[in-house]
């Protein structure tokens, strides 16, 4: 088996305080036993070969710490864990009150690894520092491939360099050992990757119990379908039934959902967007690919920062969603995405998880986390994600004027109705 020869470069102060604002509980896993989500990251390259480790290093604060309530969790309890899976610890002490070097020393230890042998075939920044652009640029230069880990909402222009991207919401599923793929990515329509016949691609290694169990399930909810299916509902419910590691990374190495369904030639399988359904038998969903209208500022701030482009009246269900898990569960963030994506889809809202864990990272920032005891309402979900929102068009380079945020703040702020935001109930 081919393996690509990798290295990993962990900016751990930067990764670790991102991973707490999230989801502190699952960002203590990470800290505490990298060995386990270091062994399904070897697993889950786009190539579909297993990952070597040529190089982990983690550059680490001795000295830095995030604050837990009354509690300091100083960076240095982490650094045996670290050890004992496998990386080399770099030390880097805060040369001022904001930055510790982790950064400088990342950039130079990788231009040195591109010169090295052997040769590194990939190069994993975790980091959620733009200031890695450069760097980033550098790399493709040299044809190598690239995957950014961040934790925080990276900026596009250091994003859109890499060739694979695990966000916050990924990362936390990679270290709880779920799925990382987001089933319901918004963007665009699905096609099938051809295999030179015109058909989807499948590989006979797969074609294992578990995924003729696959089959079963699919085929069952396809062919009883009355109307379209919800791809991410249906994603949810494979897992349910087959498990995770029946699954295995990537569902069954097939590279997503969407291609593993391509795989079973279901016959008139027509996707698009979050549905999919038989064009031999169910009527197309209206409105298709069909683009939300939305006023020029809020577009604007969809290039600026893969802000949801969701109609105004669908802000208040998702705070409400959000709320109402909050105060029913013990919070986990996959299962808040899945959960509040189930809760409105009841409700006739198609919202992807990948656009719900935005809003719950944005609202965190913005100083209502929902683990926070007592859990937050859906004015303050609402009224702190509208506040991160302004802060980071604050401090970017683009220019809004007054007229425009009123526009954002009314978009996003809207009165937020009791009745809509607990979608299904009456």
């Amino acid at each position: 088996m081919h393996h690509m020869r990798t290295a990993l470069y962990l900016d751990f102060d930067n990764v670790f305080s991102g991973l707490c604002e999230l989801d502190p509980l699952a960002a203590e896993r990470f800290a505490t036993d990298p060995g386990a989500w270091l062994r399904r990251l070897s697993e889950i390259s786009e190539t579909g070969a297993r990952r070597r480790w040529l190089v982990l290093r983690c550059y680490l604060n001795p000295s830095g710490y995030v604050p837990m309530g009354t509690e300091r969790k100083y960076f240095s309890r982490y650094r045996g864990a670290f050890v004992r899976a496998g990386f080399e610890i770099v030390d880097c002490p805060r040369y001022n009150a904001t930055k510790n070097g982790a950064d400088i020393r990342v950039v130079v230890d990788a231009i040195d690894a591109l010169s090295t042998e052997p040769v590194c075939e990939e190069f994993i920044i975790a980091s959620g520092d733009s200031d890695m652009t450069p760097l980033l640029q550098r790399l493709r230069r040299a044809d190598r491939r690239t995957l950014i880990m961040s934790p925080l909402d990276a900026a596009e222009a250091y994003t859109s360099i890499a060739d694979q991207v695990l966000n916050g919401h990924q990362m936390l599923a990679l270290v709880q050992g779920e799925s990382i793929d987001l089933d319901d990515d918004p963007s665009g329509e699905i096609t099938p990757e051809s295999d030179g016949t015109g058909h989807p691609g499948t590989v006979a290694a797969h074609r294992s119990g578990a995924y003729e169990s696959f089959r079963s399930i699919v085929s069952r909810e396809y062919n009883g379908a009355a109307e379209p299916l919800n791809l991410a509902a249906l994603a949810q419910q494979v897992r349910d039934e087959l498990g995770a590691a029946a699954i295995g990374p990537n569902w069954f190495g097939l590279g997503g959902f969407s291609r593993a369904l391509w795989s079973l030639n279901l016959p008139g399988l027509t996707m698009s967007q979050h549905l999919l359904w038989d064009g031999n038998r169910h009527q197309p969903p209206e409105g298709g690919t069909q683009k939300v209208p939305v006023p020029e500022p809020i577009e604007r701030l969809g290039d600026l920062m893969n802000l949801p482009q969701l109609p105004q009246d669908w802000w208040p269900a998702v705070y409400g969603a959000l709320s109402d898990y909050a105060s029913e569960h013990t919070f986990n963030m996959t299962k808040c995405t899945a959960w509040s994506r189930d809760r409105l889809a009841d409700g006739g809202l198609r919202v992807s998880r990948q656009h719900i864990g935005f809003v719950m990272n944005g609202a965190s920032r913005g100083g209502s986390p929902l683990y926070r005891d007592p859990p937050p309402t859906a004015e303050e979900i609402g009224e702190a994600f509208v506040r991160s929102v302004l802060k980071r068009i604050d401090s970017s380079e683009t220019v809004f004027s007054e007229e425009d945020l009123t526009v954002v703040r009314g978009w996003l702020d809207a009165p937020v109705d009791h009745a809509a935001s607990s979608p299904g109930q009456e």
